[in-house]
């Protein structure tokens, strides 16, 4: 995908060696990465003569390929081809459409093989959560070369898994991110400064994942193209109730799901908000404490409108997918904006497009404000 001085390149390699299968034009690429949440890559592989044909049938093996986009010599991009698509036209013209899901998607894909304790008094979120990526990756075939670290996040936990849940790991891991005093976790791809190899590793951030230590400032005018400031209320709440399981195991008596005690943000009551009522469920917690935590958490998420800028913006030697969790200075002046302020946003995602005939490279932020 070359196109002046920006060259994208995409190796294909087999998921559990990471051994170079081949590597393949691709077309119509768009690809994106999130905190929380899977990214994608979609894009089509031209495929104009039986040559390059029989390359990438032997290339393109869903849910055993692993996919690495390469933007000169550094990785933007690394995740699991899980759908290919050859389609052929009323010309004659080859292609196959692939989807690809970064590799933390394959966290979705595990089912816990094994009990799992971590009693009183306690063991740091951070390393339940690299537990459940360990025993994911010690059992047969299921090591994909995630790299975990020691980083700890001081807040314990008391947790007990159970392999009758058939519980899926990936799940797993947000709920526990998703406990008050939590965390955020996905996996982060790049190339070692010092080896050149690829690599996978486990990113973990208590209460946020955040780079960076210097805000990069984006303008409009300048080189913010364009922007959405959407705010939605229609997830906010000042009163939250979860449910879990019944908590009793005499099957000869009736059975309840456990409820947590509400969380109620009395001064937003007081001062003037209406009663805004959420809920939600949790399959598999029957005790009462971790569903407390749970609606808690939940409350301080939902207590205000939920607001998720976007900008796009021309791809510069400042924008790169190691700007997820970095801070960005936004300072916009149209008929809008005419305070003068200029809020810090933390970015929380991003959706990059190589660029193509006739169109520039750019880049879609994801922003979250920083007192969020």
């Amino acid at each position: 995908m070359p196109t002046g001085e920006v060259t994208y390149r995409a190796l294909f390699c087999d998921l559990r060696t990471d051994r170079v299968i081949d590597a393949l034009p691709l077309t119509e690429v768009e690809f994106d990465d999130f905190i929380g949440k899977p990214g994608q890559l979609r894009a089509t592989v031209p495929l104009p003569d039986p040559a390059l044909a029989r390359r990438a049938r032997e290339a393109l093996r869903p849910g055993r390929t692993a996919v690495w986009l390469e933007r000169g010599s550094d990785i933007w991009w690394g995740g699991i081809l899980w759908t290919c698509t050859p389609a052929g036209d009323e010309r004659g013209r080859l292609e196959v459409q692939i989807q690809a899901g970064t590799f933390g998607s394959y966290l979705d894909h595990r089912i816990l093989s094994g009990d799992l304790a971590f009693p009183a008094p306690g063991t740091d979120q951070f390393d339940i959560a690299r537990a459940l990526v360990r025993h994911v990756q010690e059992q047969p075939g299921g090591d994909i070369g995630i790299v975990l670290d020691d980083d700890l996040s001081g807040v314990l936990g008391t947790h007990a898994y159970a392999r009758t849940d058939l519980a899926r790991v990936g799940e797993l891991i947000d709920a526990l991110a998703a406990l008050q005093y939590g965390f955020e976790w996905r996996v982060q791809c790049y190339r070692d400064s010092e080896t050149g190899a690829r690599v996978k590793k486990l990113q973990l951030g208590h209460p946020k994942i955040r780079t960076g230590s210097v805000p990069i400032v984006l303008d409009r005018p300048g080189p913010v193209l364009t922007y959405s400031l959407p705010t939605d209320s229609t997830v906010q709440a000042n009163v939250w109730l979860a449910r879990g399981e019944t908590a009793n195991n005499n099957n000869a008596a009736a059975s309840l799901p456990q409820l947590a005690d509400p969380a109620i943000a009395a001064d937003d009551l007081e001062a003037g908000w209406p009663r805004l009522e959420g809920s939600s469920d949790h399959s598999g917690v029957s005790d009462k404490a971790v569903l407390d935590s749970l609606a808690r958490a939940e409350l301080a998420r939902a207590r205000r409108p939920q607001v998720i800028p976007e900008v796009t913006i021309r791809v510069d030697g400042r924008i790169t997918p190691a700007l997820i969790g970095s801070s960005v200075l936004l300072r916009i002046r149209d008929g809008w904006h005419q305070d003068g302020t200029d809020p810090r946003h933390r970015v929380v995602g991003l959706t990059v497009t190589p660029p193509g005939r006739g169109r520039g490279e750019t880049a879609k932020l994801y922003l979250e404000p920083e007192d969020a």
